[in-house]
């Protein structure tokens, strides 16, 4: 296939994760009726607690229970690939910050968040798990496709692995937290792993109270093809074979490249407090 077509949806996820499921699963049978081929959703929409966000411990599902299971279910029978964040129960109590991937009811792809948000006063890692391991490619329809998380879009390091790898696509569930410079950080971030690398990226946000929303489509040369505002909204564009071939062969970046990237992850060091 030559080309490929992409959605990025936000949305308010809530505490109620039967709620968040019904909007997903509503995204996802809207996705279908358009022709939609990979559908990203935002980071962590199982459920969200903004101001007790300890609670996501308590909250938090296996991959077997009822978020996940519903969204299998609404993915029967479609074409569509789906991908979505969740918060995931892991052997400790504090879950895994997950993404998970769908098509035609079955898990296709698994990525647990790596870079974990502690940063600018957030302590991500007081609630959830950091995961070692740089997730495998995943294909759409010929298209080779790399996951990431969030706050993974500070660390080129991870982009660069998995265009190493030979992505064509990155997609990027993200929950990016309002605050002084962020959009413009959001903004440069999502537009710098998309040039850097030769690759799309689909980044989708969050949007509410807490969240900048922001959903945002970059292509191999950084054009922004598509960007929602800070309401739920979904947007789209196409993915180019053609539009690869010619930014790889006008920027070969990955080609001139003089040094390698460790896919050993350093272990994690606690940030200090003072």
């Amino acid at each position: 296939m030559s080309t490929l077509n992409v959605s990025a949806a936000q949305f308010v996820a809530s505490v109620d994760w039967q709620e968040n499921l019904d909007t997903a699963t509503q995204l996802i049978k809207q996705a279908d009726a358009d022709g939609v081929d990979l559908l990203v959703l935002p980071e962590g929409v199982l459920a969200r607690f903004i101001e007790e966000r300890e609670r996501i411990r308590e909250y938090a599902q296996p991959l077997d229970g009822p978020f996940v299971t519903g969204l299998l279910k609404a993915t029967e029978g479609l074409q569509l690939t789906v991908v979505v964040g969740i918060h995931e129960k892991s052997a400790n109590d504090k879950p895994y910050n997950t993404l998970v991937v769908l098509k035609d009811g079955a898990i296709t792809g698994l990525y647990r968040k790596l870079h974990l948000y502690d940063a600018f006063s957030q302590l991500e890692s007081d609630n959830v798990t950091p995961a070692d391991v740089v997730p495998e490619l995943i294909d759409v329809n010929g298209f080779k496709v790399g996951l990431m998380t969030c706050y993974d879009v500070r660390f080129p390091e991870l982009s660069r692995l998995l265009a190493l790898d030979g992505a064509d696509v990155l997609v990027l569930p993200a929950a990016w937290v309002k605050g002084p410079l962020k959009e413009h950080h959001w903004q440069t971030l999502v537009t710098a792993r998309a040039l850097e690398n030769t690759v799309y990226v689909v980044a989708s946000g969050e949007c509410g109270q807490r969240n900048i929303g922001q959903s945002l489509i970059v292509d191999p040369l950084g054009v922004p093809l598509a960007q929602a505002a800070e309401e739920p909204a979904t947007i789209t564009a196409v993915v180019s074979r053609q539009r690869l071939t010619d930014a790889r062969r006008r920027l070969p970046v990955l080609i001139n490249r003089r040094f390698s990237v460790s896919p050993t992850p350093r272990p994690v060091e606690a940030v200090p407090t003072s």
